[in-house]
């Protein structure tokens, strides 16, 4: 009998949940709570912006499946043990915009400035990923990869811009802007994977997936129905 392999989506991201969940996998959320200003900072001026977002991935996703494995103490979370056979999948995405890596601006005057940079022009919406498998308790696997995918931004009015702003929605988001959501409405067209932009690019999880010895249709097999849960 094959031991089911639950997916452990290692974000807080309400979009990368969405993008599985429309995928037919419901995930196990838990957030890693890395720092990643320091982790940015630890690897210098010298990493490339792809390093720099797959780095931060594959913090997030170990963060969350060291709380998975057994060590001396335990397991660190209630349920951990239901889960011993799994896949933690950690994303992070970025803006790539004149030699700038652009995450959450979080505030309205930084997001503002953000876009008069932006409107009218492209940008690569970089997202790293870091899936690692474990069977038993054990890590057994880890596989990493970039996506890359080119934005064209269109020129919002100055009162369209605000009004985004007024939302908020974008002071929280990598590059200060969504696809699937209000930001939408200010992109002109994108040049690769949407999913990816959005947050967890299905394509390259799938590859991911293989390198670790796991299919699509496993996870699918093994993915509870929100009814079940």
């Amino acid at each position: 009998m094959a031991v089911a392999t639950r997916l452990v989506l290692a974000s807080a991201s309400p979009a990368r949940l969405a993008v599985l969940r429309s995928a037919g996998i419901e995930p196990i959320v838990r957030v890693s709570g890395v720092d990643e200003d320091a982790i940015t900072a630890s690897m210098g001026g010298s990493a490339t912006p792809e390093q720099v977002v797959v780095r931060l991935a594959q913090a997030k996703a170990h963060s969350v499946a060291n709380d998975i494995t057994p060590s001396l103490d335990g397991v660190c979370w209630a349920g951990a043990n239901d889960v011993l056979n799994c896949v933690v999948v950690g994303c992070d995405s970025m803006l790539h915009i004149d030699g700038d890596l652009q995450g959450k601006p979080l505030t309205p005057d930084v997001t503002r400035e953000r876009w008069k940079t932006m409107m009218g022009r492209s940008g690569d919406l970089l997202t790293g990923h870091c899936v690692v498998r474990i069977q038993d308790g054990t890590i057994v696997g880890e596989a990493v990869g970039c996506s890359t995918t080119t934005v064209h931004f269109s020129e919002p009015s100055e009162q369209d811009l605000e009004a985004y702003l007024a939302t908020e929605e974008p002071l929280h988001v990598a590059g200060a802007f969504t696809l699937d959501s209000l930001g939408g409405w200010f992109v002109d067209r994108i040049e690769g994977d949407p999913s990816s932009v959005i947050g967890i690019g299905l394509p390259l999880v799938r590859t991911l997936l293989h390198e670790v010895g796991l299919s699509v249709a496993e996870l699918w097999r093994d993915s509870p129905s929100p009814a079940q849960l």
